[in-house]
């Protein structure tokens, strides 16, 4: 009988996590998207400090007007709440970099615990749990090195805390939103640059160079077949067919 029961709670588990798997790669955009954002101050920096205390959810409003209307192109009627957290003062797990399969599911396990401990109650039920990593400004980081997991829609998203890089801040943070929805990255992790043609906003530009936008996913605009630069705003940016396939705003056609 107890082993009956045992084997009762663990198909039950089974399904949970099931539904949940599902429910991550199938979001209805019928429902409304509430992203729960917690700053992190990474080198206990005075100016990163000053930087967080001064954030509000209308900082990231122009991620939610974006996202809106860029889903919006391709039929759908998305509507993204960003709603900010308090400050975390624990730090993440670092994402490993160079390692394996092992070292990936280690990292995520511990980011899962490591949310569950930290991403507190916002006043909203949430779809997306990121936390944002705020670094001196004058300190060298990749913002590529951010990341956002799907199963479970967490995330960790590496800015800089200063108010003139907020505009390009937005950029990464929606980038992420959407890895979390399914999209995948659109340039080449080696050195960063967009790939053809999904990474383009766009492709079929004649003659291709230089691009004006760059695709979200890509986060670069190609200025030449061996240039380009980072979008410094959302207005520089649009989200290709390719991205909202992956994330089901639009079918393949």
């Amino acid at each position: 009988m107890f082993k009956n029961i045992r084997i009762l709670i663990l198909l039950c588990i089974l399904l949970i996590v099931a539904v949940n798997n599902f429910r991550d790669k199938n979001h209805d955009w019928q429902k409304p998207v509430y992203v729960a954002i917690y700053p992190i101050n990474m080198d206990n920096s005075p100016e990163v400090a000053k930087y967080i205390a001064s954030l509000s959810d209308s900082d990231f409003k122009e991620i939610e007007t974006y996202l809106n209307a860029e889903s919006k192109k391709y039929g759908q009627n998305a509507s993204f709440y960003y709603r900010l957290g308090q400050e975390v003062k624990a730090m993440p797990p670092v994402v490993p970099r160079n390692g394996g399969i092992t070292d990936a599911i280690i990292w995520s396990l511990k980011f899962r615990y490591y949310t569950y401990k930290n991403a507190h109650d916002v006043g909203v039920p949430t779809n997306l749990r990121l936390f944002l990593q705020y670094h001196s400004p004058d300190k060298k980081i990749i913002t590529e090195t951010s990341t956002a997991l799907q199963n479970g829609r967490i995330g960790v998203v590496n800015l800089f805390g200063v108010s003139k890089r907020t505009a390009n801040n937005n950029v990464v943070i929606a980038h992420e939103s959407l890895h979390a929805f399914g999209a995948s990255d659109k340039y080449d992790l080696s050195n960063g640059s967009p790939i053809y043609p999904h990474g383009y906003a766009n492709p079929a530009q004649n003659p291709r160079y230089p691009q004006t936008q760059a695709e979200l996913m890509a986060v670069h605009i190609p200025t030449s077949p061996t240039k380009f630069d980072m979008a410094r705003d959302l207005k520089q940016t649009v989200v290709g067919e390719m991205t909202a396939v992956e994330i089901k705003w639009k079918k393949l056609d």
